[in-house]
């Protein structure tokens, strides 16, 4: 079963909490960025009312983040 779809504020909200910061936007994704020892980490989020469970997954991925660590934000 995938994951449930999280509100983009709620999305946006943890990953400030994780590090990130907002660098950019290009249309209706938003671009956040970490810089940590082994490099710049960037995830890129649609922003929509709701970020469906399989695109955050991906996000996540991406951004080095374990789903449980970001569930706990």
């Amino acid at each position: 079963m995938p994951p449930k779809p999280v509100p983009f504020r709620e999305v946006r909200r943890k990953l400030i909490a994780a590090g990130f910061a907002q660098v950019g936007q290009k249309g209706s994704h938003i671009k956040f960025a970490k810089t940590t020892d082994a490099g710049t980490r960037t995830i890129i989020v649609p922003k929509h009312r709701e970020v469906a469970g399989g695109t955050l997954k991906s996000a996540l991925r991406q951004g080095g983040i374990d789903p449980d660590d970001f569930d706990a934000l």
